[in-house]
């Protein structure tokens, strides 16, 4: 695996090296990437015999879907500028016993994937812990990558965060101040720049369907989600992609798209394993979440190849 290394390490600097700014800077035409979340390794069966909340002894199901949606992709064409994966990488919390093993098997998985296809990897609660610590984040970023980070992509700007920084960082507080930092400079950034597009890739969703909806496990706190959506508006994001939910949801704040994406892993409502198909073209985001198996045996869908070619 060693000599992989450097496939699951691309973020570092707070960049993301498969893209060079002065290369990717300005608009050249519509591109698509690919969103998948939450493989989580290990939930499946632990979510069946009700032990969801640390375990996951067994995993050869993630392995198998995993393999799949890596299939999937790899049989496009033209392929996607790159793969992000929103979170949750495996289920096993820090410290637990399986931890390893099973980032070692989805990196296994992963390592599949046509090299040509970078690949985006952002924290979960799963993988940093509900309430981090810098061990715990400082271990994601020796694995993983950078923890937030930001890059180009034809002309369009896309910010990776940590949203467990939101979520609860009692233990670790000097690493939110440095991202709270980092995210005002970025979005300054964003608005200085008028940027083709501005897209955001996190964890856990701002909001599940509406901006005033109660506090829930699988969004962000009400007060601070509207500080963080006005911040964004502001900064003319367009998007936000996220996982954690393990079903498909989202809403619209204002002209910010919420898109909540299920699981390529254990699903948590009645929605397929699946992936989501992102097209980004000079006026518009269109995105359509895919069955492992639709999109592995069907391709992409006539009207959203007809937004990738169109000059």
């Amino acid at each position: 695996m060693s000599e992989d290394r450097e496939v699951f390490l691309r973020a570092q600097g707070r960049t993301f090296t498969s893209f060079r700014e002065d290369e990717e800077k300005e608009w050249k035409g519509p591109f698509y990437f690919i969103q998948g979340a939450d493989p989580q390794f290990g939930l499946i069966k632990s979510w069946a015999i009700g032990e969801s909340d640390f375990g996951g002894d067994e995993w050869d199901e993630e392995i198998r879907l995993t393999d799949e949606a890596v299939e999937a992709i790899n049989k496009l064409c033209p392929k996607p500028r790159f793969f992000v994966l929103c979170g949750d990488l495996v289920h096993s919390m820090p410290g637990i016993e399986w931890k390893e093993a099973q980032e070692r098997d989805l990196k296994t998985s992963l390592c599949k994937i046509n090299p040509d296809i970078p690949m985006v990897f952002v924290s979960g609660n799963h993988d940093i812990g509900n309430s981090p610590t810098p061990e715990t984040i400082q271990t994601f970023c020796n694995n993983w990558g950078d923890d937030y980070f930001s890059f180009w992509v034809g002309g369009v700007f896309f910010l990776v965060l940590n949203t467990q920084l939101f979520f609860d960082a009692s233990k670790c507080p000097e690493q939110k101040e440095n991202q709270d930092r980092w995210l005002a400079e970025q979005l300054a950034i964003a608005k200085q720049r008028q940027c083709q597009q501005v897209i955001v890739f996190q964890h856990i969703p701002v909001f599940l369907h509406n901006p005033d909806e109660d506090n829930d496990y699988f969004n962000l706190e009400k007060s601070l989600r509207q500080e963080l959506l006005e911040m964004f508006h502001k900064a003319g994001v367009k998007a936000i992609f996220s996982g954690h939910y393990h079903r498909n949801a989202g809403g619209r704040y204002k002209d910010i798209d919420m898109v909540v994406t299920s699981a390529i892993g254990c699903q948590l409502g009645d929605d397929q394993h699946g992936l989501r198909v992102v097209v980004v073209t000079e006026d518009k985001i269109v995105h359509r979440y895919y069955s492992l198996d639709k999109l592995k045996t069907q391709g992409l869908d006539k009207d959203l190849m007809d937004l990738i070619r169109k000059e």
